[in-house]
C-alpha cells in the first residue's frame, strides 16, 4: 500500500478536482470552485482535506496505488514478454479511458511548479510504472525477442516516453479520440521497433 485508504467522499472530491483541472488548468482549482462544484460548503471540503495540495496529493497517490495493484496483476500472469508488455499498457489505456481525470492530474500546466510534494507524488507515479515494465524489458531481452542493441534503461526510456506523449497528446485534444484504438497501434508500433 502507498498511501492510506481514501473514503468514498474523498474520492468524489478527488474527481471533481480532476473535472476542474480538464476545464480550468490548476488556477481554477480552488476550494471554493471545488465546493461549488460539489455543491458543498468550503468548511466540507476542508473536513477531508487540509488544501488543494493535499487534494491534488491525495490523487496522484490514489493513482499509483491503484497502477500497482493493477499492474501486479498483469505481471503475475504465466504470459510471454510481449503479451505482458501489451497488457501492462492496455490496463494503463483501459483505466485512463474511464478515469480521464488522472491523466489531468499528471499532465496539468503548471502542475509540476505547484510543490516538491507533488512533483514526489508524480516521480511515485513513475516509478510504479517502472517498477512493473523493467522486469517484462528484461525479461523480453534474456529470451531474445526484445533487442539487446539497446540498453534496458534506454528501452525503458524510449517506450514510457512514447506512453507519455499519446497521453499527452490525448489531454491536449480534450480527449476527443479513442485512446484505447490509439494505444493499440502505437503498442504494435513500439514492439516493431524493440523486437529482435
Amino acid at each position: 500500500m502507498l498511501v492510506e485508504k481514501i473514503s468514498d467522499r474523498q474520492k468524489e472530491i478527488i474527481e471533481a478536482a480532476g473535472r476542474i483541472l480538464s476545464n480550468s488548468g490548476v488556477s481554477g482549482l480552488t476550494i471554493k470552485n471545488l465546493a461549488k462544484e460539489m455543491q458543498f460548503s468550503e468548511s466540507a471540503i476542508y473536513r477531508h482535506f487540509a488544501s488543494k495540495e493535499a487534494i491534488i496529493i491525495a490523487m496522484l497517490e490514489y493513482l499509483a496505488e491503484n497502477m500497482d495493484e493493477r499492474l501486479s496483476k498483469v505481471i503475475l500472469s504465466t504470459q510471454k514478454p510481449e503479451e505482458k508488455f501489451i497488457a501492462l499498457f492496455q490496463s494503463q489505456f483501459l483505466f485512463f479511458k474511464k478515469n480521464p481525470h488522472f491523466v489531468v492530474a499528471v499532465f496539468s500546466d503548471g502542475l509540476m511548479e505547484e510543490s516538491e510534494a507533488i512533483n514526489e507524488a508524480i516521480s511515485k507515479i513513475m516509478q510504479v510504472k517502472m517498477k512493473h515494465l523493467m522486469p517484462v524489458i528484461i525479461e523480453g531481452q534474456q529470451k531474445g525477442l526484445f533487442t539487446n542493441s539497446i540498453t534496458t534503461e534506454e528501452l525503458m526510456h524510449i517506450v514510457m516516453g512514447t506512453f507519455r506523449l499519446q497521453m499527452f497528446k490525448w489531454r491536449i485534444a480534450a480527449f476527443q479520440f479513442d485512446i484505447k484504438r490509439n494505444g493499440d497501434n502505437m503498442l504494435q508500433s513500439i514492439l516493431t521497433l524493440i523486437k529482435k
